[in-house]
């Protein structure tokens, strides 16, 4: 058998990308225009400078605890091995509901794009969702090389459609700046935290990477400079260009690049929701997958999962599992007809209630470097603000951590029994 593949700087940038660059951008700025008018830029630039301090907390954590338990591994380094489960549950419960959203997001697109039926959706997202699993399930030489070919790609359309836009931008479109009162801003940064929410995914793909500590810190830079520049420039358009209409679409990117390229905007606007869509349930599920085995180990999961938790393996259990999840909640959200929104919403609340146990974990890690710490701080001030405009929904991460505390101590209680001298619990290293 030859060696292990392992990420280098092209394909681990464009994992990273695929995880912070997701589909979200298709919805996400009609979405934050519909909560909180033209002031939904300032919660985009709010966002885009609040991550920096957390995109290099997370790159300096990941490359010193490489590992496929990401968050889950150094917060247990952190605070201990309760926490293991907690944050391994909010990530992994998180990944089959934001690749099917994701999914449903690119399908919708396409459709529209296409002018195909409402059953065409659910079609395009079953496909690009299978897609995603195979090549995760042919590992990550094969989906690793094929994210970045299509990470060049989408960068290229993103950043044709917002340069023909900006000449149709009209002061008009920002009044009134804040319709819906300032605090609205807050309810659209709650919701836009599905964009930036990329970190704790990537921080799983840390043990992945040829050299971490080199590559990783390279990763994120390439990728917040990336997603800088994209995210501002499609929501300032998005605002300036389309005024309420854009708020009112479910295809906002759509309508815009019919205005700025014609007809042959439905051939591109399908081609950018294909490849952001299957850049982020590939990064998720390969993350997820990888969350998954090293819960196996650690005893958050049961025994079972514990399979493919080196570098270079293909956890192939832990991928049966999300793709099962992925269908049972599919199925579910179709007979039950669940609002994508409210999806989007209860996954970014798992996935805050992670970045911010990490951010918090980084805090006691980097004690030895005061600029470090300082990030890590700010990144928690910052998270734990957004978390805190979740509502209701934080129940969500609540119950969850419950459960999985239940399990452990379940799970130690059986193993005891069945062998008394067994050692039970914590993460390895």
């Amino acid at each position: 058998m030859g060696k292990p593949y392992r990420l280098g700087l092209g394909a681990g940038t464009a994992l990273y990308l695929g995880a912070v660059l997701g589909p979200g951008v298709l919805a996400l700025p009609a979405l934050a225009a519909q909560a909180a008018g033209p002031a939904s830029i300032v919660a985009w630039v709010f966002l885009l400078f609040a991550s920096v301090p957390v995109s290099v907390t997370f790159a300096v954590v990941g490359s010193r605890y490489p590992d496929g338990g990401g968050v889950a591994t150094f917060a247990a380094r952190a605070f201990g091995p309760w926490i293991t489960a907690p944050v391994g549950w909010w990530f992994f419960a998180a990944v089959p509901v934001g690749v099917l959203a994701a999914a449903v997001i690119g399908g919708q697109y396409v459709a529209e794009a296409l002018g195909l039926g409402g059953g065409a959706v659910l079609v395009v997202a079953t496909a690009l969702l299978g897609a995603g699993f195979a090549a995760n399930h042919a590992g990550l030489h094969v989906s690793g090389r094929l994210q970045l070919i299509l990470a060049a790609l989408l960068i290229l359309l993103l950043l044709v459609a917002v340069a023909c836009s900006v000449p149709r931008v009209t002061g008009e479109n920002f009044e009134p700046f804040a319709p819906h009162g300032w605090w609205a801003i807050g309810s659209a940064a709650s919701v836009l935290f599905f964009a930036f929410a990329g970190w704790e995914a990537a921080s799983h793909l840390s043990g992945e990477f040829a050299d971490p500590r080199r590559h990783l810190p390279l990763a994120t830079l390439f990728t917040v400079v990336t997603v800088g520049v994209l995210y501002l420039g499609l929501a300032v358009t998005t605002v300036g260009v389309l005024g309420s209409t854009g708020a009112e679409s479910e295809v906002p990117l759509l309508l815009l690049m019919e205005l700025a390229v014609g007809p042959s905007a439905l051939v591109l606007t399908s081609g950018v929701a294909v490849l952001l869509t299957f850049g982020a349930v590939n990064a998720y599920i390969a993350s997820g997958a990888r969350l998954g085995a090293a819960l196996g180990r650690d005893g958050g999961f049961p025994r079972w999962f514990d399979d493919g938790t080196k570098a270079g393996d293909i956890p192939r259990r832990s991928l049966a599992v999300l793709a099962v999840c992925c269908l049972l909640l599919g199925v579910a959200t179709v007979v039950f007809s669940l609002d994508l929104d409210i999806l989007m919403r209860g996954t970014a609340a798992c996935l805050t209630a992670v970045t911010l146990t990490g951010a918090v974990a980084a805090v006691k890690l980097l004690r030895g470097s005061p600029l470090l710490q300082f990030c890590s701080i700010a990144a928690s001030l910052f998270i734990g603000v957004v978390l805190l405009f979740s509502g209701v929904l934080i129940a969500l991460p609540a119950l969850l951590g419950a459960c999985s505390l239940l399990f452990v101590w379940a799970n130690r209680r059986t193993r005891a029994r069945r062998n008394p001298r067994a050692p039970v619990g914590g993460p390895a290293g």
